[in-house]
């Protein structure tokens, strides 16, 4: 029987619609499997100051929560971003940012499962590449609080994506989408401005004639300076008198100092040549700890593939990785590792065209044995690559479970308690903050961060001093003895007023009190009384 032409197009078409429906679920399905494994490991309310994991975390639940200013380099689009989660009806607001993260993450594996399938041409490859990008160590150990890189992994992967359909389609409009989140994704990470030289090279290998194109140079430009526009967020709202700020970027040298990232810059080129093997053995203990052998072997054989067949991907996925590598590698902050977060995103991305070509091998391998059952030996190859990701997951699901994690709340209870009334306590960067600005309690207490470096020719970096925090850091030192980091200064002025304490925080350091003179007395399981010299009463006691 002849199938007439109109049908067998009408089959051609609903099979396509069968096929793309059921990579978009197994897309879906990778990401609803890592987004329940983040929700039942997710931070369940207000952190702690903790280094290297939450040296920031309870500083961000506060200022996604009173839509405030952060620390260099000022993080608009992840601030204005997760403030809509905090108009969900469940949880407290710091529960609710600690979810944004999580949906971000889950999100960031979706388009790496997107951007995989486009490479590979595989639902299992992009899958299993998603999966190990998911189930990594690092990448989930952000996803289970408030913190800005699993953001910034979603956005760069869905540049990449942008990218690649665009090479794909050759229509414009992606094109012109990538260009606006190359420069979005600066707005959220500054590392992410790796993408626009990395872009300018894959358009180049692949059509250079768009990059003579005026009128489509144009509207590149245009929409990349469009997608800037979240660093407007940082002059409009420190006008507005935030509940919190940092360096005031209200002017033209303080915007600049903010987004182009104040004291930060001061850690990159840390490190000279002769210590440069050593970096490498860094970043493969950590890469390791995140993905399996099999894996990481996978994304070996998917460069070297790239290289030999697909030049122009090959050529924008190493200048990222290398270019990131280098950078996290020269740079000495405590939390570091988490800057590993993009390479690995491109290693999963490498993973996905390794196993793909290995998929595609072993399919045109068993075309040879027609006696051989090649569905069957193909859906045990494919189940295995879908296993190999989850060796792992035990251990970074133990290692980055916080759903029990309470200690945040009991310190705030133990503050509300324990603390007289009107007193002064010092701490460094702690969830205090949230206690006084978000849920609005005990405000008759006086914060002071003595423990902050805090000056960069002058200007605030950060405020400091809770409720007087809108004066110079002279007058501040004065009024409250800030200008001494070991914090005896602000003890001994605070104490003329009334009762001190001190929170019992990992990088306070008891000593410098009492060799001062200065007795501590443990008051409750967060809190140290501070008490004068000599036995002094305070001022305010009778």
């Amino acid at each position: 029987m002849v199938i007439p032409s109109r049908v067998r197009i009408s089959l051609v078409e609903q099979k396509e619609s069968f096929r793309r429906a059921g990579t978009a679920l197994a897309g879906a399905g990778v990401a609803l499997f890592v987004l329940v494994l983040y929700l039942r490991t997710l931070a369940p309310t207000v952190l702690y100051l903790e280094s290297p994991l939450l040296l920031d975390a309870p500083m961000l639940q506060m200022q996604v929560c009173v839509l405030g200013i952060t620390h260099p380099t000022g993080y608009p689009t992840y601030l204005m971003l997760s403030h809509l989660f905090t108009y969900l009806p469940f949880g407290d607001c710091a529960y609710r940012s600690n979810l944004a993260s999580a949906a971000y993450a889950a999100l960031s594996v979706t388009a790496v499962f997107a951007a995989g399938y486009v490479l590979a041409r595989r639902v299992v490859a992009a899958a299993a590449a998603a999966l190990a990008f998911g189930l990594g160590t690092t990448l989930w150990s952000q996803a289970v609080m408030a913190e800005v890189y699993t953001l910034n992994a979603l956005l760069i992967a869905i540049a990449v994506l942008a990218l690649l359909l665009w090479r794909e389609r050759r229509r414009d409009r992606y094109l012109l989408l990538s260009a606006f989140l190359v420069g979005f994704c600066m707005t959220n990470h500054l590392t992410s401005g790796l993408l626009l030289p990395a872009s300018l090279l894959f358009v180049a290998l692949v059509d250079w004639r768009k990059l003579v194109d005026a009128r489509l140079a144009l509207k590149g430009v245009g929409l990349f300076l469009l997608g800037l526009t979240p660093y407007l967020y940082l002059p409009i709202r420190a006008a507005m008198d935030p509940p919190f700020g940092s360096q005031n970027p209200t002017s033209l040298e303080g915007f600049w100092r903010v987004i182009s990232g104040g004291n930060l810059r001061g850690s990159f080129f840390a490190f000279g040549p002769a210590e440069l093997l050593g970096r490498l053995a860094f970043y493969w203990g950590h890469l390791v700890d995140d993905f399996h052998w099999g894996l990481l072997a996978a994304g070996i054989v998917g460069f070297v593939a790239l290289i030999l067949w697909d030049r122009a991907v090959a050529a924008l996925l190493g200048f990222l990785f290398l270019g990131w590598l280098f950078h996290a590698i020269e740079n000495d902050i405590p939390d570091i590792h988490l800057y590993f977060i993009p390479t690995y995103l491109v290693l999963a991305l490498a993973m996905a065209a390794g196993l793909g070509l290995l998929l595609s091998e072993a399919e045109d391998l068993l075309g040879r044995f027609p006696r051989v059952p090649k569905g069957a030996v193909l859906g045990v190859l494919s189940v295995a690559l879908l296993l190999l990701p989850l060796p792992g997951a035990g251990a970074a699901y133990a290692r980055n479970d916080m759903s029990e994690d309470y200690r945040g709340r009991e310190i705030l209870e133990d503050v509300a308690e324990n603390a007289k009334p009107n007193a002064t306590i010092l701490h460094h960067r702690s969830n205090l903050w949230y206690m006084v600005l978000v849920e609005k309690r005990r405000r008759d207490l006086t914060l002071v961060d003595p423990f902050s470096h805090a000056t960069i020719n002058e200007v605030r970096y950060a405020s400091l001093v809770w409720p007087d925090d809108d004066i110079d850091l002279q007058t501040m030192n004065r009024r409250y003895g800030t200008g001494d980091s070991t914090g005896v200064s602000a003890a001994k002025k605070a104490a003329a007023k009334g009762p001190v304490y001190l929170l019992d925080e990992e990088r306070i350091n008891l000593s410098n009190f009492q060799n001062a003179g200065v007795r501590t007395v443990r008051v409750g399981a967060s809190l140290y009384e501070l008490v004068p010299p000599e036995g002094k009463r305070y001022a305010n006691e009778r």
